[in-house]
């Protein structure tokens, strides 16, 4: 009876608090009737007025009555559908609590499964920073070393080196050798049968180009090309005098450039230098082009190789001949000694086909003896006439 039937104005109302209201709406509603008797006057008697007032006590009576069994079913009628109300209500609440807990549940495996993904992320981007940090370190340390020329020629020195050492084989070339003038080149490659030598510099002009690439305006653009030019025909005036010496060294000069951009900025900006060099009998090299310039030589000297040992390869395929003809020799003597037993295979067949014969005409003869104990003459058991 406690619990609240509805809501009049923000105040939850009872069902006790419903029924005094009712009780006392009766109350007042006596006290309107009894006034209103009383303000009728008293002239009818008291009798009548009795009468009067027992008629209105009574259907008062019956009002209150019928309002309070209106009160009473209303109250049930409340008590059910609040029930009902409550019941929907729990069942509302824990279905939307599963629902809830379900869908945080979700969002809670989403949420672990991108942060996984983002740490796994991170750990890429953080390996992806290291290496970057160390490529940072490496280009800075190639910076400090095209900086210093001395560094810089060291720098174009190893690299031609590792080109000819995976190249080349043992004894077949020199690195800082001494020319009869005097002279000493990077590196000499010796060619075969006593041919001059050829001769590698590997000390290119690096500083002009420097200079391009820093280059921010035209002016200092167009002044440094024209310092890289004279630097690079000076170069290769350079190599031509010192690396061509008659009967010592080939007609023929590499300069190596330690760079496929820089070799390709070459060819580009300053084609008139390149076929200069090319007239000059000095040739520009990339660090792809001496890699086929090493295999171009290194299949004159296995030429030259198979030249020389000529003789000898020919002196093994007479023996070879030789051998071949023994075999065939040996080869027809055991042809004709498979021949030979083939026919003495054939002979013994015969023989022993004969043997067989034999031994059956013996089987088939009956050996009879006579009273004394001596064999008598065989008979034939056959009638037939075996010789």
């Amino acid at each position: 009876m406690s619990d609240p039937m509805f809501v009049f104005q923000g105040h939850a109302v009872t069902q006790i608090e419903a029924l005094l209201g009712a009780a006392v709406v009766v109350i007042l509603i006596l006290l309107v009737a009894v006034l209103r008797l009383a303000g009728g006057g008293r002239g009818a008697g008291d009798t009548e007025a009795a009468r009067a007032m027992e008629a209105q006590m009574a259907q008062i009576l019956r009002m209150q009555a019928e309002t309070s069994g209106r009160l009473q079913t209303v109250a049930e009628v409340f008590g059910t559908r609040q029930s009902e109300l409550t019941r929907a209500v729990s069942e509302r609440l824990d279905g939307m609590g599963h629902r809830i807990g379900s869908s945080m549940s979700q969002s809670s495996n989403a949420t672990h499964e991108t942060l996984r993904q983002l740490h796994e992320r991170l750990a890429v981007i953080d390996r992806a920073q290291r290496t970057m940090s160390g490529l940072s370190d490496q280009v800075a340390q190639l910076e400090r070393i095209f900086a210093d020329k001395q560094s810089r020629g060291a720098f174009g020195q190893a690299r031609m080196e590792a080109i000819v050492r995976d190249g080349l084989p043992e004894g077949a070339f020199s690195f800082q050798p001494t020319l009869s003038t005097g002279v000493r080149p990077d590196c000499t490659i010796r060619l075969p049968n006593g041919a001059p030598v050829l001769c590698i510099d590997a000390k290119f002009p690096l500083e002009a180009f420097a200079r391009i690439e820093a280059a921010d305006t035209d002016a200092a653009l167009k002044e440094a090309q024209q310092a890289a030019r004279r630097d690079l025909i000076k170069h290769i005036d350079d190599v031509r005098k010192k690396y061509l010496v008659p009967g010592e060294t080939q007609d023929l000069a590499f300069v190596f450039v330690p760079s496929e951009s820089l070799f390709g900025q070459i060819h580009d900006r300053f084609p008139d230098v390149v076929q200069r060099a090319y007239r000059a009998r000095v040739v520009i090299l990339s660090p792809t082009l001496l890699q086929l310039a090493i295999q171009v030589v290194v299949t004159v000297i296995r030429d030259a190789r198979i030249r020389e040992e000529a003789h000898v390869i020919r002196a093994e395929v007479g023996h070879l001949m030789e051998d071949v003809d023994r075999l065939f020799e040996r080869v027809m003597k055991l042809q004709q000694h498979f021949g030979q037993t083939q026919r003495d295979v054939e002979q013994i067949v015969i023989s022993a086909e004969k043997v067989a014969k034999r031994g059956a005409r013996i089987e088939s003869l009956e050996i009879e003896t006579d009273d004394s104990g001596r064999a008598a003459s065989p008979a034939p058991r056959a009638a037939a006439g075996d010789a």
